[in-house]
């Protein structure tokens, strides 16, 4: 059986019939959709999605850094004044 990562959950259908009414009824957590009682989807908000992609790119940068700082004998060394 699949992991749900929500608590409040709805079948397609039904969130055809309402979606603006789920939305208000989940305040603001996330909404698993089910298709034959599997999710397939989670419908978040829209300030989550945004925390989530600057959580990924935080990520990214942190991991582009790591890389740079094991090529450090390639670096140039410059002061804040020649800047």
């Amino acid at each position: 059986m699949r992991r749900m990562f929500a608590d409040f959950a709805v079948s397609i259908s039904e969130l055809k019939k309402k979606p603006s009414a789920l939305l208000a009824q989940a305040s603001g957590s996330p909404i698993a959709v089910l298709n034959h009682n599997k999710p397939t989807a989670y419908l978040i908000p829209v300030e989550t999605y945004e925390s989530l992609m600057d959580l990924i790119e935080d990520y990214e940068l942190g991991e582009l850094v790591a890389k740079r700082l094991q090529d450090k004998d390639k670096a140039v060394s410059v002061s804040l004044d020649d800047l």
